[in-house]
């Protein structure tokens, strides 16, 4: 006895799409020039919303990395100049990471390449759908927060 599956093809379509998202953004960061790594790009957006340079440990943890993960994109970072350790004023013993001036100038770009590669994704939908789209996927994720997940 079989049973099937009714979200099956749904959850195939969910992961599609979500490859198909990851290769256009990728494409459109690769093409900005900037040498920059998608998990570093993800580095910096997280690095911008501090108000104050965050320990490695805090980074891994917003971005449920191990640290370890966070030190290799540091490293790439900071070679490139896009962001820097500084000491905390209050440890010593205690490395904070801030982003300078180049790696902000480098948000910008990749806000734009972001941009290039959301409306090349969206450009099949009217606005109607995108309206619908952008309901539904605020449905999804808020869905997770009202069940606690």
């Amino acid at each position: 006895m079989t049973t099937s599956d009714p979200d099956g093809p749904l959850a195939e379509q969910l992961l599609r799409f979500t490859r198909r998202v990851h290769r256009i953004q990728k494409r459109h960061l690769q093409e900005c020039g900037l040498g920059i790594t998608p998990a570093q790009s993800r580095l910096l957006r997280t690095l911008a919303h501090y108000d104050s340079p965050p320990r490695m440990a805090d980074l891994a943890e917003r971005l449920e990395v191990v640290p370890r993960a966070v030190t290799t994109l540091v490293d790439g970072l900071e070679a490139s100049g896009k962001v820097r350790r500084v000491p905390d004023p209050t440890n010593r013993r205690v490395i904070r990471i801030e982003i300078t001036g180049d790696g902000r100038g480098a948000l910008r770009e990749l806000h734009g390449a972001r941009r290039s590669a959301a409306a090349e994704i969206l450009a099949p939908l009217t606005d109607d759908q995108r309206a619908v789209l952008g309901e539904l996927l605020d449905t999804l994720i808020d869905g997770a927060a009202a069940r606690g997940c």
